[in-house]
C-alpha cells in the first residue's frame, strides 16, 4: 500500500546506482557486481526504490524490513532474489552494518544483442515477490557464489572486446543454475504448494458459487495470485509443478466442471448458463466447453437424459 512517508528514488543506470549507494565509479557502464559489506552507511529510514535494471542478489543478516511485492520479508537467512527493470522495493530502517552477500546488477542493454537477451523473458522468478525468494541450500550456495567470482574477476579486469561475452556467458550459466535451484525449490516445498492448490481450489468454488462472476465476469489468474498474495508467475509455475497444467487451464477446468454442474442438474438454457459463468457471449463459452469435452454443451447434456 502506497505510504507517503517512503522517500522515492528511482535509479536508471548503473553510474546512478553507484552514485546513490555512495560508492566509487563502476568499472562497466552496463554492469555491477557490489559487495554489500562496501556500501557505506546510509542516512534514509524508509524509502521506495525503483530500479530500470536487472538485479540479482545474495543477502545474509540484513536487520531491516524489505518489502517487495505485497510481503515483507527478513533476510535474516540466507537468500537469493530476483528482479526486472520497473519493480519497486520498500525498505524500513535501513540498516546493512552486518549485512553479507553480493548485489549483481545489469542494464537490459548489456544482455540485448545476446540471446540471453530473449531467453530471461521466460524466467518467471525475476517477477517475484520476496516471500518467493529462492532458499539456497549450502552446495548450492557454494555454486552460485563461484559462479559470481568468475563474473566479479572479469568486472575488475581491464574492459576489452571479449568482456562483455564472457560475462554474459557466466550470467547465462548463473541464470540457469538458479532455474534449477528454482525448480527445485518446488519439490522441496511441495506441501505447502498442495496447500496452496487446495486454497486455489476454495477461491474458484467460492468465486463460481457466489455473485462474482455477475460482478467482474470471469476469474483470471492476477485476480488469483492477488488473493494469495503471489505473482502470477509464480502461481502457474507451482500449478504446473503439482498438476502439469497452467493456472489459466487450471481456472478453466474448475469452470468446465461448474459448467457441466449446471447442465446436468438444471433446465437453464446454455445462453443462461453461459452468463452465469461470466461469459458475455454464448459462443465464447460453447467454443471453450467444446475444446475442453469435445461435445457441445447440448450434446453434453443430452448425454444424461
Amino acid at each position: 500500500m502506497y505510504n507517503d512517508k517512503f522517500q522515492t528514488i528511482n535509479i536508471g543506470s548503473i553510474s546512478e546506482l553507484h552514485q546513490v549507494l555512495g560508492i566509487q565509479k563502476p568499472e562497466h557502464p552496463l554492469i555491477s557486481v557490489i559487495n554489500i559489506e562496501n556500501i557505506p552507511p546510509t542516512h534514509y529510514e524508509s524509502i521506495r526504490i525503483s530500479f530500470d535494471l536487472y538485479n540479482i542478489s545474495f543477502k545474509k543478516n540484513v536487520k531491516n524490513k524489505i518489502r517487495y511485492g505485497q510481503n515483507y520479508y527478513d533476510f535474516d537467512e540466507g537468500l537469493m532474489a530476483l528482479m526486472s527493470p520497473g519493480q519497486i522495493v520498500y525498505i524500513d530502517n535501513i540498516d546493512i552494518s552486518e549485512a553479507a552477500g553480493w548485489w549483481l546488477f545489469f542494464h537490459p542493454d548489456f544482455i540485448r544483442n545476446y540471446p540471453l537477451g530473449k531467453k530471461i523473458k521466460d524466467y518467471g522468478f525475476f517477477s517475484y515477490e520476496v516471500n518467493e525468494a529462492l532458499h539456497l541450500s549450502d552446495h548450492e550456495e557454494h555454486m552460485i557464489v563461484d559462479i559470481m567470482n568468475h563474473i566479479q574477476r572479469e568486472y575488475h579486469s581491464p574492459i576489452d572486446r571479449y568482456s562483455q561475452d564472457v560475462m554474459v556467458s557466466h550470467l547465462d550459466v548463473l541464470l540457469n543454475y538458479t532455474n534449477r535451484f528454482y525448480n527445485r525449490q518446488f519439490i522441496t516445498r511441495q506441501t505447502a504448494s498442495l496447500d496452496l492448490l487446495v486454497t486455489i481450489d476454495d477461491l474458484l468454488t467460492e468465486y463460481f458459487n457466489g455473485e462474482l462472476v455477475q460482478q467482474i465476469g470471469l476469474p483470471t489468474v492476477h485476480y488469483l495470485s492477488s488473493q494469495l498474495n503471489v505473482s502470477p508467475n509464480y502461481l502457474s509455475d507451482m500449478l504446473r509443478k503439482v498438476t502439469g497444467q497452467s493456472a489459466q487451464k487450471h481456472i478453466h477446468n474448475k469452470l468446465i466442471e461448474k459448467a457441466k454442474d449446471y447442465l446436468v442438474t438444471s433446465t437453464l438454457s446454455v445462453s443462461e448458463i453461459a452468463y452465469l459463468m461470466g461469459f458475455e457471449h454464448p459462443q465464447s463459452f460453447s467454443k471453450l466447453f467444446k475444446s475442453k469435452t469435445h461435445r457441445s454443451p447440448l450434446d453434453y447434456r443430452n448425454s444424461f437424459n
